[in-house]
């Protein structure tokens, strides 16, 4: 089993930045791919970003975060991170952390682990 423990999550204001943790635990080796998901009260879960953690190769949402978000890891400490720049009102969600024992991937089902989630909320 592997565990996440998502933090950073927090209220800031129109263009603030914040940075997101996700620390991974248990049998760790087994992770390929790591991912950010985010879900608005009334909405599906939508992918962020993700990296494959050994070669660092990232994949973003393209069209709501790329140019801003910057998805990172440190296979050191078993971390990975999502630092948010010029951050919006819609972006304002429940950030969940996930893994994946195969290829990176983009659909919230194709991941085997999950977090509990950290409050990201944008004031305008």
């Amino acid at each position: 089993q592997v565990q996440l423990v998502e933090s950073g999550g927090g209220l800031v204001h129109t263009g603030g930045s914040l940075r997101l943790s996700c620390a991974a635990s248990g049998r760790t080796f087994s992770i390929y791919a790591m991912g950010w998901f985010r879900q608005a009260p009334g909405n599906e879960r939508e992918f962020v970003a993700a990296i494959v953690l050994w070669s660092g190769e990232t994949a973003y949402h393209p069209d709501s975060v790329k140019g801003r978000f910057t998805i990172s890891r440190d296979t050191a400490v078993n971390t990975v991170y999502l630092q948010m720049n010029s951050l919006k009102p819609e972006d304002t969600a429940l950030y969940y952390c996930a893994a994946r024992k195969g290829e990176m991937a983009t659909a919230p089902h194709e991941y085997d682990y999950w977090g509990q989630g950290t409050q990201v909320t944008v004031s305008s």
